[in-house]
């Protein structure tokens, strides 16, 4: 049998002992060699960019489904969480605007303290309770009426200036007419200038009317009460000179004011009792009709006794004289 043409699966190799200590000694000398000379580093790295490709493809489909579930449940956390802020962002926005609001009639009740410790004659602090019904009027209801001690004709006051006047009193509440009504005057007077007036509301403001054309006003000048009625006390702010229209066809000057007080806004008020005028003078009565024979009696009668005193005047002196003489006579 020729060996030789044998093919090689049929030839027998080294026995599989030799092969295994060849084998183990082989391996012993690599890891010797590569954990202190480093030697299969450079082996490593190009089977490592080899295999990349396929632990790729191999790591793909675990990657995709773990990186596919992050997504999702990062998207449902995102959507609870915008949710969560959403809300927590309305509940403060709605904390944020009651605070505020409470600042704001925080500083509304500062400032009329202040003006209630400056008067002696505050009645009554009051709060808006809603505005009237009638769209054609304003109006304010407040929480005071006559249990108060309120009357009709009352100033009310906010913490800028005159709101108002108090027109209808019931027991627990009061209707006050702005000064913005259009059935409401005020007699005002001009600060700079001290020239009076009076303030007319026309429903959606004031303004000054009857003014001549050469009257000292102008933009910007500051408006009180004057004091010259029974009502309102002299001195409150009431109004400021917005636009003066002189136009030289016009018997009067056009003067459009601004309202101080918030007549839309104001939330506290102050009720001030009415200006005290003196009391007017009881006119002189008239004489009673004279009797033309009770008049000559009476002056007959003084005539008369105005005779017998002299009579007695007379007589008193010529008696002294009588006694005197009596008693210097000899005897």
């Amino acid at each position: 049998m020729d060996f030789a043409n044998t093919p090689s699966f049929f030839r027998q190799g080294p026995r599989p002992l030799v092969r295994l200590i060849s084998c183990t000694t082989l391996s012993i000398a690599l890891l010797v060699a590569d954990s202190r000379f480093g030697l299969m580093e450079p082996a490593r790295e190009a089977l490592s960019v080899v295999l990349y490709p396929l632990q790729w493809a191999v790591n793909a489909p675990v990657s995709g489904a773990r990186d596919l579930g992050s997504f999702l449940t990062s998207q449902t956390e995102l959507q609870q969480e915008n949710r969560q802020l959403r809300a927590a962002a309305l509940s403060n926005a709605a904390q944020l605007g009651r605070l505020a609001t409470v600042e704001r009639e925080l500083a509304e009740l500062k400032a009329l303290g202040q003006i209630a410790s400056s008067r002696t004659d505050v009645a009554a602090q009051a709060e808006v309770l809603y505005t009237g019904r009638d769209a054609f009027t304003n109006k304010l209801i407040i929480d005071r009426g006559t249990n108060a001690g309120l009357r009709g004709g009352m100033p009310v006051l906010d913490s800028h200036g005159l709101l108002g006047q108090i027109t209808r009193v019931q027991p627990l509440t009061a209707e006050v007419t702005l000064v913005v009504d259009k059935n409401q005057m005020v007699p005002v007077m001009i600060e700079r200038t001290g020239q009076r007036a009076i303030l007319y509301g026309y429903g959606g403001g004031v303004e000054l009317r009857y003014m001549p054309i050469h009257a000292d006003v102008k933009e910007g000048d500051r408006l009180v009460t004057s004091g010259i009625d029974s009502v309102f006390p002299p001195g409150v702010p009431v109004a400021q000179v917005g636009k003066v229209d002189r136009n030289a066809g016009a018997a009067f000057a056009r003067v459009a004011c601004i309202p101080y007080a918030g007549v839309q806004s104001s939330r506290y008020v102050l009720v001030v009792s009415e200006k005290q005028m003196p009391p007017a003078p009881k006119p002189a009565q008239p004489a009673a009709p004279v009797d033309a024979k009770a008049a000559k009696a009476a002056a007959k009668a003084a005539k008369k006794a105005a005779k017998k005193a002299a009579d007695k005047g007379a007589a008193k002196p010529a008696a002294k004289t009588a006694k005197a003489a009596s008693a210097s006579a000899p005897r």
